[in-house]
């Protein structure tokens, strides 16, 4: 199967320059549904510090919302959006960083018009998965087959990140592509999206707690993670282009929680 090795902003740089507000619509629905099952699941406040994040940019040009929450069983969960809808651009989020009461992997979701499709989920690891084949065998192996046999789909292209940090942060069963945005392929990626959400919904609700003496350890990692994941992604070119350097840098702010006001949860 082909796969895709260009960067992101090549692959923008190199495609028509298209109104695409039909498809980011269509993609805002898939995130507000997951983001509703989670908002469900999880007591959830708004962190001060993302409220000023709520609109940003010009209409014509680089615009986005990030929004950023806590709870007492969330660290960190980031709702978020930029990019140039008008001009074949968008880049959305929707990730969850638990709280070390449990050490279920953390949620991670993106998608991209570019003006293509692309998207990506993943089970973030709080362990080496090669030491804790225990930890492997319940959160991984389960989900082998399904992803087999969605990585068969000749629709879905994968993406190779040429950055190895990227590479090094994905575990073995990302999903990570590219597609031709179609119904058909949209309501693909709908359904890997809402599979992975509700299967990690029930291992939160069936996880044996984490010594209280082990959280502040894993609370330290889990931010460490969160914050080079932010830092190094090398998709933040493209909002220094549409936004300026401070503004996104604000912005990475906001995706690993660097301005936050609320309290970590977890480490009383």
């Amino acid at each position: 199967m082909t796969e895709t090795l260009k960067p992101v902003e090549d692959m923008i740089d190199d495609s028509p320059v298209v109104d695409v507000r039909e498809q980011f619509e269509q993609f805002r629905e898939i995130l507000a549904e997951l983001k509703a099952k989670i908002e469900s699941r999880f007591e959830l406040t708004r962190d001060p510090s993302t409220v000023e994040l709520d609109s940003y940019g010009t209409n014509d040009g680089g615009r986005g919302s990030l929004e950023g929450y806590t709870g007492p069983e969330i660290d960190w969960m980031v709702h978020s959006w930029l990019g140039n809808p008008n001009a074949s651009f968008a880049n959305l989020h929707l990730t969850v960083w638990l709280g070390p009461q449990v050490k279920v992997p953390h949620l991670g979701i993106a998608l991209l018009l570019w003006p293509e499709g692309w998207f990506y989920v993943d089970s973030v690891s709080r362990v080496n998965l090669m030491a804790d084949g225990e930890y492997f065998d319940k959160y991984y192996e389960p989900v082998n087959e399904q992803w087999l046999a969605d990585r068969a789909n000749s629709e879905f292209v994968p993406f190779v990140s040429r950055a190895g940090f990227v590479r090094a942060s994905l575990s073995p069963t990302a999903y990570c592509a590219s597609f031709k945005n179609s119904d058909e392929n949209r309501d693909v990626v709908r359904r890997v999206l809402n599979d992975h959400v509700d299967r990690w919904l029930q291992w939160v609700d069936e996880a044996e707690p984490v010594p209280a003496e082990e959280r502040a350890a894993l609370a330290e990692t889990d931010l460490l993670m969160r914050r080079n994941i932010a830092e190094r992604d090398p998709a933040n070119v493209l909002g220094e282009r549409l936004l300026g350097v401070d503004l996104t840098n604000k912005l990475v702010r906001g995706l690993w929680g660097g301005d936050r006001e609320l309290p970590r949860p977890g480490l009383s």
